[in-house]
């Protein structure tokens, strides 16, 4: 009989052990999304800040007008070779 509760026990023990790691699971995943999500942030608004400061008249602009004009400028001669010559992320220079 005691060591069929020692069993109980230890099952109890190991059950409430990989709860607690899938709790820490759960906590990594959501910091790893937080971070990510941060990033994504500061990014946008880095590209947005830099396209204001080249086109003055951006933020009075609706954003479909702004994507109209960029969509008109990736299509002026000579866009797409120095499109071409940026370097992709991930590349080595």
């Amino acid at each position: 009989m005691k060591e069929l509760e020692r069993i109980k026990a230890e099952k109890e023990r190991r059950e409430k052990e990989i709860r607690q790691l899938e709790n820490r699971q759960k906590i990594l995943l959501n910091k790893q999304h937080d971070a990510q999500r941060r990033l994504r942030t500061r990014r946008l608004i880095e590209r947005g800040a830099i396209l204001e400061s080249i086109l003055p008249l951006a933020p009075d602009l609706p954003g479909e007008e702004v994507k109209t004009f960029l969509i008109a400028l990736a299509h002026l001669p000579g866009a797409a070779e120095l499109a071409d010559k940026i370097p992709k992320s991930g590349d080595k220079p």
